[in-house]
Formats: structure tokens, sequence, C-alpha cells
């Protein structure tokens, strides 16, 4: 009984220190919301390693999700903008699936760069690589690694892309971060004059930080995070 009541009081030890060391990171989450780092997190990830492109021979897309979804349609959007700005460069969708599939992300990723006015005979596939390290490695062995490549990927995964491709031997990789823009546009409003139940509650039409800024800067909290214990892990692994 005695070792019982012990381990009892162990256990309980250990769980007030796990909700204590929880709601301290939750409430310094919060209170980092409300500043601008959220946001150098992100923009670091996506610029630290992003040079000057020169001239690419070829433009890669990693894929970032199904089709369609935000990630691959920002970045198609972006990959169609590099094309035309590098008409004579090849582009490759590098994302894992059966391209002969209709259903599949890799053809409807191709269907959606046709749109785009990327014609058929400079579109190839990569469609291997599960994850960066292995992307960048089944690019290698379709590629020139000697010839400039651009990427374009997620802000978040920039800095880990371009590592991952300078390791495996690419010896010029530039990159295009698939940066959201904002909506130029006012968006605050008075409360009051759209009607409805009045609460004791403060008004939040002037405060764009309130309704937008701050849950923006939540998901960017996350977001760095799991991309700093990736690039971690990618370090440990001998990948970048």
């Amino acid at each position: 009984m005695r070792n019982s009541g012990i381990k009892n009081i162990l256990f309980l030890r250990i769980l007030r220190i796990i909700f204590g060391l929880s709601g301290i990171f939750f409430l310094s989450a919060i209170i980092i919301s409300f500043t601008t780092l959220p946001f150098w997190g992100i923009y670091w990830l996506g610029m630290s390693k992003t040079e000057p492109a020169i001239s690419p021979a070829t433009i890669i897309m990693l894929g970032g999700g199904g089709m369609p979804s935000e990630s691959n349609l920002i970045r198609s959007w972006y990959m169609g903008m590099a094309a035309k700005n590098f008409p004579e460069a090849k582009v490759v969708i590098a994302i894992p699936g059966n391209i002969t599939d209709s259903m599949s992300t890799s053809y409807l990723v191709k269907e959606e760069l046709l749109i785009r006015g990327i014609q058929p005979s400079r579109i190839l596939f990569e469609n291997k690589g599960a994850n960066t390290r292995s992307q960048a490695l089944y690019c290698s062995r379709i590629l020139d690694i000697d010839a400039p490549v651009l990427l374009i990927t997620s802000p978040e995964h920039t800095r880990r892309a371009v590592l991952c491709f300078q390791k495996t031997g690419f010896r010029h990789v530039h990159a295009l971060p698939a940066f959201e823009n904002a909506i130029r546009a006012d968006l605050t409003f008075n409360d009051d004059e759209l009607g409805g139940r009045k609460v004791p509650a403060p008004d939040v039409g002037q405060s764009i930080q309130i309704r937008y800024q701050v849950w923006n800067h939540l998901k960017y909290e996350i977001s760095f995070i799991r991309e700093i214990i990736a690039l971690g892990y990618y370090k440990l692994r001998g990948w970048i």
C-alpha cells in the first residue's frame, strides 16, 4: 500500500508538471501571437535560402497536398508565373502518384498548369518521392545536377527544400516561396451599424489584429515549430 501511495504521488507530481508546462507554452503562444515574431519566423524560413534566380533550366514544383488544395493551388499559380518568366525552362511536378490516373494529384496539377498556359511538352514528372529528401534524390536521377533549378514550395518549407537539393548534389538551387498576398482593402466596420443583438462585449470591427492577425500568427507558430523540428531531424539524418 505504501509503494502504491508513493507511485500515485509521483504520478500526480509529473501530471502537475506537464499541465504547468502546457499552460506556460499555451500562454506564451498567445502572447507571441500579438507580436510580429511569427510572421518574421515564416519569412526567415522562406527567404533565408532564397537567392536571386538566374535563368533556370528546370522549375520544380514540390507538391504540398491533394488537388484541389490551398497549398497546391497557390504553388501552381506561382509555377505558372515562373514558367512565363522562364519560357525555355522545363517544368517538373514532384508529387507521388500514378500520372496516368486522371484523378491523381499529379495529373490534376498538370491539368491546372495547362490551364495556365504551360505547354505539355515542357512538363515532366517526379512521382516517386514521398518526402523532401526522396524528391531531391529522384530529381537528381532525371535532371542535370549542374544545371540551375528553381524550386517552388510553401514559405515554411523553402529552407529545408533548398538544403535538401544542395545536399543531393544540385549546384545551383534557387527558390520561389509561395507567399500569400494580403487583401488590399479596408476590412474595418462598425459593429452597431450591422444591427443584430446588443451584447456586453467589445466591438471588434475596428480591430484587424483581433479578427485576423492573432489567429494567423497562431497558425504561423505551429508551422514554424513543425518546420524547426523537421530541420533538426533532417540535420540529424544527414539529409541537409
